[in-house]
């Protein structure tokens, strides 16, 4: 994406309950069974481009199976996910990526024995306009291209709040910049939509106030956003809309104050004041 931060700094942050753009990801019944027992059973919801949506639930519910299925690293026993336009649900990830979704993991993965600029390089092979001639011969093709992907790079960092020293190995860096090297990793792909799994895991309020403030900026770029998240005080105040799961079903799809006094949503997972 073309000068990064101009673009950002354009879009107004949309306000939720406002027009919504047309819908960028659709699934509908979405199943997948591991040895009987069902991760995921029947989950339908969609996504507009521009939304920020949560998929919360108690642990063991079946959010990031349902992410690895859309996300195409889990082949679905039954059921459709449609995005773009494209039915993508027996699409391989990196096709998946090609055709713009990212997204990041419940545990960070970064390549350990590379440096934090050429991680977030690693995010745009897919639109290099190289071959592999290019590169054994570093022709003006190959540096051109090269020079434009450390560029861009270095914005995404920069796009992100990355704060240190883009040289370092990511293993030199804090977990919560290690966050935001994913997150930008993930942005280098240019994402129509970005799936992140527990992103404020392990961060300090400090860091999750950051968080909330990256994910409207990213929003402001019109990519959609999924996230899996536990800190609820996040989710209520980030989602314009949260769909809930228990034991693999879709138990409430709604706005956070509808979803906040859902009775089964109460019981099933935010819990009565007489629980506490």
């Amino acid at each position: 994406m073309s000068d990064i931060q101009a673009t950002a700094a354009a879009p107004t942050d949309p306000s939720p309950g406002g027009a919504r753009g047309p819908v960028i990801l659709e699934v509908r019944d979405l199943a997948v069974s591991f040895g009987g027992i069902k991760a995921v059973d029947g989950l339908s919801f969609s996504v507009h481009e521009g939304e920020i949506v949560s998929v919360i639930g108690p642990n063991g519910a079946g959010k990031t199976s349902a992410f690895n299925c859309i996300s195409g690293f889990y082949r679905p026993n039954a059921g459709s996910v449609v995005f773009d336009g494209e039915a993508i649900t027996r699409r391989k990830p990196s096709r998946i990526t090609q055709l713009g979704m990212a997204r990041t993991f419940q545990n960070v993965r970064l390549f350990k024995e590379m440096t934090v600029l050429d991680n977030v390089k690693t995010g745009m092979h897919s639109r290099l306009r190289q071959n592999v001639f290019d590169a054994m011969l570093h022709t003006p093709r190959y540096r051109r291209s090269e020079a434009k992907c450390t560029e861009d790079a270095r914005g995404w960092l920069d796009f992100v709040g990355f704060r240190a020293d883009d040289e370092l190995l990511v293993t030199q860096l804090p977990y919560g910049e290690q966050r935001r090297v994913e997150i930008a990793r993930a942005l280098a792909t240019e994402p129509k939509l970005i799936l992140l799994d527990e992103p404020a895991a392990g961060l300090n309020h400090n860091e999750k106030q950051e968080l909330m403030a990256l994910i409207r900026k990213i929003r402001a770029l019109g990519v959609g956003i999924v996230l899996i998240e536990h800190d609820m005080g996040l989710v209520m105040e980030i989602s314009e809309r949260i769909v809930v799961l228990n034991y693999g079903k879709e138990i409430a799809d709604g706005t956070p104050a509808q979803v906040k006094n859902d009775p089964l949503v109460i019981a099933a997972y935010l819990g009565t004041e007489e629980d506490e």
